[in-house]
């Protein structure tokens, strides 16, 4: 399996999943920790995190998938939202949380 083909598995089984530098309790740079904390204060117990410094075909990969250069990178229902920057605009006016309220729902 490819690590696009990973990606794509990853994104379409889970609700929110956020490919990240580190992991949600130690995050490795700063716009991962931001993207981090704005999920928290959305509410979003329960994501899957990747941390792509662990494999550098993941790493590449999810930028190949999403078309997109840089980590980190929120996935919601499947669908690329965009990274740290997008989400603190998102969350800003409102958008990012009705997002994120809808994939809690049960569909």
């Amino acid at each position: 399996m490819s690590a696009k083909d990973k990606v794509h598995a990853t994104v379409t089984t889970n609700p929110v999943v956020l490919y990240m530098k580190g992991s949600p309790r130690m995050p490795m740079c700063g716009f991962s920790a931001t993207a981090t904390q704005i999920l928290q204060r959305c509410g979003v117990e329960n994501f899957v995190a990747v941390d792509v410094l662990q494999d550098p075909d993941i790493r590449q990969g999810v930028k190949e998938y999403a078309n997109w250069p840089t980590i980190p990178q929120l996935y919601v229902n499947g669908e690329f939202v965009g990274g740290s920057d997008i989400m603190m605009e998102m969350f800003q006016n409102g958008e990012l949380q009705k997002l994120l309220d809808a994939a809690k729902r049960p569909n």
